[in-house]
């Protein structure tokens, strides 16, 4: 008789059930955000070309999806930042980085109808983000800073403030644009004193 391992072994997804996710993700989005929480899943996976059983295969529920939406777009903003810090200067990293943020924030406020449907409401969601985003950007202020880029008494935490601040504030359509250009007088505030 031959012998079973009784340890399960856990295998890596495969890329076709990896880029199925990512494009369930990506349609569900889309679909939040015209449509709120209560868009379709059968039109999600359909637009997503998979079948309805590989959409609950990844996601459940629709809470998990919504779920997933989210904590995917904080995966991207967090992978940007190492990605970014591997291929420009640091204050470039760092402004492209804080550009993007400007983005996330965007697609936030679009999804959030749909993040405030989840059980239990967003803040278990957002909690968690916080310290990757917090993290994230800490590594690209030290950075600039260790090449001189930045006033060594900035606080990366005061550059994160003023963007999140201005997406309050600004109700109009156009705070967007007033948050890109507040990057640029943010980074330009921010360098050393002659």
């Amino acid at each position: 008789m031959t012998k079973k391992h009784s340890k399960s072994t856990q295998r890596k997804p495969r890329t076709d059930a990896l880029r199925n996710r990512e494009r369930i993700l990506e349609v569900a989005k889309g679909a939040f955000t015209r449509h709120g929480a209560d868009a379709s899943l059968d039109e999600i996976a359909k637009q997503a070309g998979v079948g309805a059983g590989t959409l609950y295969r990844h996601f459940p529920t629709r809470d998990a999806l919504i779920e997933g939406v989210y904590r995917n777009e904080v995966e991207k903003l967090a992978a940007a930042a190492g990605h970014f810090a591997e291929t420009k200067s640091p204050i470039e990293a760092l402004r492209s980085w804080m550009l993007l943020l400007v983005d996330y924030i965007a697609a936030k406020h679009i999804i959030a109808p749909a993040l405030n449907s989840v059980v239990g409401g967003p803040s278990r969601l957002y909690e968690g983000s916080r310290s990757r985003i917090q993290s994230a950007i800490d590594e690209l202020v030290k950075r600039a800073k260790r090449s001189g880029d930045l006033r060594r008494d900035l606080d990366a935490f005061d550059l994160l403030r003023a963007l999140i601040g201005v997406s309050h504030v600004g109700s109009g359509a156009d705070w967007q644009q007033s948050a890109r250009r507040l990057v640029d007088i943010l980074i330009a505030g921010s360098r050393p004193l002659k």
